[in-house]
């Protein structure tokens, strides 16, 4: 499944995008904002209770744990026109155990939680928009742990490739290494035997 990194204008062109109806959009822009994070910035901290959850409108996020010694494991890439959060921890008001971090300077509506949970009772569409988020994620999800416990690093770095192409260009190889799964020596010697 191919990924596309759009260029959105506006608030209004991304939530066209993710096929809000207009009268949706207008309420869900009544109770966002708009937000800049510059590159490097956590949008969520581990430990944090998430009040908010955001979509995507510029830029690129990445989604990431730390471990005990200070490493660094890369979840998941989140692009423009996506769904951001830490869905669990907002959920049940408990700290997320993961990091959002903005890959580079990026753009994001940010929606209230609470209003927005008002905005489900009153309105059926917000529960199978829901749905249809939490679909992507679990379908990600399932996919992941396929690979990264069925296939070998090769492998593994052939289909980032495939679904995120140019997307080294954009970020620090340490990172692809973490989402792979693989130490930065190992990603080098991969992609230096790479056919060309």
């Amino acid at each position: 499944m191919e990924s596309k990194f759009y260029a959105m204008d506006s608030p209004k062109d991304v939530l066209k995008l993710l096929g809000i109806p207009e009268k949706q959009a207008g309420e869900l822009l009544s109770i966002s904002r708009t937000k800049p994070i510059s590159s490097g910035k956590d949008y969520i901290s581990a430990g944090q209770t998430p009040k908010t959850f955001a979509i995507v409108i510029n830029g690129l996020f990445r989604y990431y744990y730390i471990d005990e010694k200070g490493n660094e494991f890369t979840k998941g890439f989140i692009p423009a026109a996506t769904v951001l959060s830490a869905y669990s921890a907002m959920r049940y008001e408990t700290s997320s155990f993961f990091y959002i971090q903005a890959l580079e300077d990026s753009e994001i509506l940010e929606i209230d939680y609470k209003k927005w949970l008002l905005l489900q009772q009153e309105d059926s569409f917000w529960d199978k928009f829901l749905i249809q988020a939490l679909e992507k994620g679990y379908f990600t999800k399932e996919k992941r742990e396929r690979e990264l416990l069925l296939l070998d690093a090769e492998a593994r770095y052939k289909i980032f490739t495939t679904e995120f192409p140019d997307l080294e260009k954009r970020i620090k190889l340490q990172i692809v290494a973490s989402y792979l799964g693989i130490q930065p020596e190992s990603l080098s010697r991969i992609r230096k035997n790479k056919p060309a």
